[in-house]
């Protein structure tokens, strides 16, 4: 009978750097798809939700991990973000189907939050995969085309594209026939431009990204 020695089923058989920047771009994700719906109070009057502090790092992160690996970890991130959504709002789904005990005090609050329409959710599950694949996409033109040159000009490009897509897309299921097509796009515009403007203010966290991926593992 074959064996596998302890020295041999204790042994990492992952990338650890890896596993951790997946854990990062899975937890930026969820953040800006839950604790997110909260808005805080912006210039002239304006709102900006509170996911504007995660969202970026989600395309930030493809960019990094395309930089080290490629591409098709990439897009294997993107698969891996879509389907661990998929996953949490059928969990979500089944928790808001269930019957609420008496003894539970916040069953209001508690479906105000977590109650998510379908709507919404479609929403958010579309421009999110078509977004991030953008981005991934257009990352990895603008590597060929500048010969691997200039990480930080690829990088900014393909999240003001990807960006664009994203919320293009939100904004147009979850709104369109709700408001006026001039009301969706006042709104759109300045979110996608703060979220483009947050991903610049993280090139610098990028780059410490990249360092650390590419030290070997120890």
């Amino acid at each position: 009978m074959d064996s596998v020695s302890p020295s041999t089923s204790d042994r990492f058989v992952f990338d650890r750097k890896l596993v951790f920047a997946l854990m990062l771009y899975l937890t930026a994700l969820f953040a800006s798809n839950t604790v997110g719906i909260k808005i805080m109070p912006f210039v002239f009057g304006t709102h900006l939700s509170t996911a504007i502090f995660a969202f970026p790092l989600v395309f930030l992160m493809t960019d990094v991990v395309g930089e080290v690996y490629g591409k098709a970890h990439a897009r294997a991130f993107v698969r891996m973000g879509f389907l661990s959504l998929v996953v949490f709002l059928l969990f979500n789904a089944l928790s808001n189907v269930m019957p609420t005990s008496a003894e539970f005090r916040m069953p209001d609050a508690y479906n105000q939050i977590f109650s998510l329409s379908l709507r919404f959710t479609f929403a958010s599950l579309i421009a999110f995969i078509v977004g991030e694949y953008q981005d991934v996409f257009s990352f990895f033109f603008l590597k060929a085309r500048l010969g691997g040159k200039y990480f930080w000009l690829r990088s900014n490009l393909s999240n003001f594209w990807g960006q664009l897509i994203d919320t293009t897309i939100w904004f147009s299921i979850a709104f369109i026939g709700v408001y006026p097509l001039k009301v969706i796009v006042l709104m759109a515009i300045p979110w996608w431009l703060f979220k483009f403007g947050m991903g610049v203010l993280y090139t610098p966290l990028s780059y410490a990204g990249i360092w650390l991926l590419r030290q070997p593992e120890r």
